[in-house]
């Protein structure tokens, strides 16, 4: 159930987020559905965790021996082909669809919100381990760990919107940018 409605929702219809749609296209009824994961809030958390458990422990086992270069043009050369993968792209399309405020995201899709809430402190510790025996600034690493999801997010939105820009310069002007940043 949970690879269907990865599928549904990778097609990046915003009508892909809806309960009976969801039901209907991995051959169900929305009844089926409610009974295994309790309701909408639930499925999405469920979708939102099976992704996570897929993603692993990315970054912190990418190239554990590296130079800080190669750390970091691994990491990021991983996330520009993970971004565009179906799990992605879903996760994409609930977020589009989910309440910006985090209080109304928290009272109206807890589930929900718990999972993504959790991403954060593991992608922060993650981080932190990737990089933990190069003796890099704490607050660094913590700073490029909140600017890499959103800079390859705003990377894979220009190679998915179409874009005269070179994007394979752009991720090699990210990954100078941050290791020097990082060594400095």
């Amino acid at each position: 159930m949970l690879e269907a409605a990865i599928t549904s929702l990778a097609t990046g219809d915003p009508a892909a987020v809806s309960g009976n749609r969801i039901a209907r296209d991995i051959g169900a009824t929305w009844g089926v559905v409610k009974y295994q994961f309790g309701d909408i809030d639930g499925l999405w958390a469920a979708v939102l965790r099976y992704t996570a458990d897929k993603r692993g422990d990315l970054p912190a086992g990418i190239k554990p021996d590296g130079t800080l270069h190669e750390r970091v043009s691994a990491l990021i050369h991983a996330m520009a082909a993970g971004l565009r993968r179906p799990e992605s792209l879903a996760i994409e399309t609930l977020r589009a669809a989910l309440p910006r405020d985090n209080a109304e995201l928290e009272r109206d899709f807890p589930l929900t919100a718990a999972e993504l809430s959790s991403w954060k402190p593991h992608w922060d510790s993650a981080c932190e381990r990737a990089f933990a025996d190069l003796e890099v600034d704490a607050l660094k690493i913590r700073q490029v760990a909140a600017l890499i999801p959103a800079a390859m997010r705003g990377i894979t939105s220009e190679r998915t919107l179409g874009t005269y820009g070179d994007l394979d310069d752009a991720l090699d002007g990210l990954i100078g940018s941050l290791v020097a940043y990082l060594e400095s």
